[in-house]
């Protein structure tokens, strides 16, 4: 149970997310030794906070859910969200501008966010594969790889669509070894779960590890 646990981001990213679910989130997660808590900014000093002197780490989401504020507002808030004790940040993607095929510019606000918090947390990058062609999501990956970020991530959960097993072999495919993967949006069993896993997933991102891990268990 313990090494499934550590593949999993513990998360609650609801708009209606109260301090005391994010505390319970947190407390759920030293128990269960899960990776981390993945939660909106607002939360991140309260979360670090409850998890300090454990090893569950803080994850926090950058430009969410749209991807669509500036490169600056996305490096402020990656920074900030650092300095409150985040050690993992999940930041979306320009969309407009992947669909455009603008990827220049999708690398350059991907390796800004990696500048900015450099040495003191992992970035995750989220393409919202449901929103992307097969060569868009390819692309995709390809700037991540480019900007130097540690994973590519399939989805926020708040589009039209989560992970796919499809999807994460698309992305394993693209990128080889050169960075991780997470998984997330939709992984609510112990069956997708491994499924995900077993495509080429590094890393699952979910509102259901308390069930998924008492199902291994």
């Amino acid at each position: 149970m313990s090494q499934l646990a550590q593949k999993i981001d513990h998360t609650l990213l609801k708009p209606t997310a109260t301090n005391q679910q994010i505390r319970n989130l947190c407390v759920e997660a030293k128990e269960y030794n899960f990776k981390s808590v993945c939660i909106n900014p607002c939360y991140v000093a309260e979360a670090a906070a409850c998890l300090a002197g454990t090893d569950v780490a803080v994850c926090t989401v950058i430009g969410f859910p749209l991807g669509a504020a500036t490169t600056t507002t996305k490096c402020l808030e990656a920074l900030e969200a650092v300095q409150s004790g985040a050690a993992e940040v999940d930041m979306v993607i320009n969309i407009g501008a992947a669909k455009a095929g603008n990827w220049e510019y999708v690398k350059q606000d991907i390796a800004a966010v990696v500048n900015k918090v450099k040495d003191q947390a992992l970035v995750k990058v989220i393409i919202e594969t449901c929103l992307l062609t097969a060569e868009e999501k390819k692309q995709a990956c390809l700037a991540a790889v480019a900007a130097c970020a540690d994973f590519v991530k399939t989805s926020t959960g708040f589009s039209t669509g989560g992970a796919t097993v499809e999807d994460v072999r698309l992305m394993r495919q693209a990128v080889g070894d050169k960075i991780k993967i997470k998984a997330s949006g939709g992984i609510n069993s112990y069956e997708s779960a491994l499924a995900m896993l077993a495509a080429g997933a590094d890393r699952l991102g979910t509102s259901a590890g308390l069930a998924i891990v008492r199902t291994a268990n």
